[in-house]
């Protein structure tokens, strides 16, 4: 079994995350726009799918592994099953 884990983007991942995200989640966080409302920054959640790291920020945007070891990041578009 293994537990998932949650952290603020910008803040050092934690170790449970796989070294292989580590790229493109920092290539996500440097993508992000400060809305200069002085809002806290979105936060991380680390899950396992089928034994594969998921990491979504609370922004939508994920980054896991596919079945062959190859990081994907995506956008969860909710309107992908309407």
């Amino acid at each position: 079994m293994q537990l998932g884990t949650r952290w603020t983007a910008g803040e050092q991942p934690p170790k449970a995350v796989p070294e292989a995200l580590h790229a493109q989640i920092a290539a996500v966080e440097n993508a992000l726009t400060p809305d200069g409302l002085s809002a806290p920054a979105p936060r991380w959640t680390l899950t396992w799918l089928e034994g594969r790291p998921v990491a979504e920020l609370d922004t939508g945007v994920i980054v896991t592994q596919d079945p062959s070891g190859e990081v994907v990041v995506r956008y969860d578009d909710d309107d992908e099953f309407a």
